[in-house]
């Protein structure tokens, strides 16, 4: 196969994984925000601990020495029997009690609630008509009749026009309803991966370190992909054990837009080649203590923002809020990946 045809070929298949990929995240985004909050931040973390299992295999790619097919069925092989893992995972979950109870509890909600709609309808209907029959006794037999008739027919309008605002009580939100009361949080997990990908690997895999040599090999692999999945994946973890700032705070979305400063201070370490920045952090270390601090602070702010977002609508619309936090998510990853350019130009 021709270099051109190889490349066409290549990037019609990132164009149809990344597509199908971005479905199956919204529609599990969409599930989970069926289930607790802690399930939230547990399906967040294994997406951290997926990076970090990438950033290994790298790692031992470069360490083996090994030759570019065999590093390439490795990490073929690798991802084929994760998903053999998580389809049966996914075909084992509606079988489990737990499951089943919150994946139907928003159709035993509504089912009841109508129920409730018709007793309460059917009652209020049985008081008119008892109530006209006693009226009638006083009056004379065609006089009753008309009252009865219109007090039944008054009767029944009312408890169509209960069950029809009962229903429209249970309908699901809009999406623009929904939207306006995740605003917020839409807006924490743009922002976070907006700066994220704006230099992260784009300007960060460029650093070179201090002291060239061996180390020079596994530098780039250590303190920059792994370095970021594992912290990214720890903050990803903590907020398992705690959830600060409250979802109603406003300091969350002010110590989202703090992570801007981030950016220069990567842009200011020891990335080569460069044009019109100086360098001011050129030890290997300050490199790693700044990727460790912006990592854990993307891996916990990100799992905050899309936790959060089911719980600020009612459960019925938490699967609407959960699909639309997925695509405020691949809406960061995109800007921050368009900025990545300009920034990396102007180092």
């Amino acid at each position: 196969m021709d270099e051109d045809r190889f490349f066409s070929v290549t990037m019609a298949t990132i164009w149809f994984i990344n597509s199908f990929g971005a479905v199956l995240q919204g529609s599990l985004f969409g599930l989970v925000g069926l289930l607790p909050q802690k399930y939230s931040t547990v399906f967040m973390s294994g997406q951290g601990l997926a990076g970090t299992f990438a950033a290994v295999a790298m790692l031992l790619a470069i360490a083996s020495d090994s030759d570019s097919e065999t590093a390439a069925l490795g990490y073929f092989i690798t991802p084929c029997v994760g998903t053999l893992v998580t389809l049966f995972s996914y075909l084992l979950l509606p079988r489990l009690e737990f499951a089943q109870f919150y994946l139907k509890k928003s159709i035993k909600y509504e089912a009841s609630a109508k129920e409730e709609l018709l007793t309460e309808s059917s009652t209020v209907l049985n008081g008119k008509l008892n109530g006209s029959v006693t009226n009638s006794t006083s009056k004379t037999s065609g006089l009753a009749d008309e009252v009865e008739l219109e007090s039944s027919s008054d009767g029944t309008k009312q408890a169509f026009l209960s069950l029809e605002q009962g229903e429209t009580g249970q309908a699901k939100a809009s999406v623009m309803e929904v939207f306006k009361k995740i605003w917020v949080m839409a807006f924490c997990v743009t922002f976070v991966f907006t700066v994220t990908l704006s230099v992260f690997p784009a300007v960060t895999a460029d650093v070179i370190t201090a002291f060239p040599g061996k180390w020079d090999r596994f530098f780039i692999s250590v303190c920059c992909f792994l370095m970021f999945n594992i912290h990214d994946w720890l903050g990803r973890t903590i907020t398992t054990l705690i959830c600060w700032p409250r979802k109603e705070s406003r300091l969350f979305p002010a110590l989202v837009v703090s992570r801007v400063v981030f950016i220069p201070l990567l842009m200011l370490c020891n990335v080569q080649p460069r044009s019109f920045l100086p360098v001011y952090f050129s030890n290997d270390g300050i490199f790693a203590a700044i990727m460790a601090v912006f990592s854990v602070s993307s891996g916990y702010f990100v799992c905050l923002s899309m936790s959060y977002a089911p719980q600020l609508v009612e459960p019925k619309d938490a699967e609407t809020a959960g699909a639309l936090m997925t695509f405020f998510l691949a809406l960061g990853l995109s800007i921050g990946a368009a900025l990545s350019f300009p920034l990396r130009a102007l180092v």
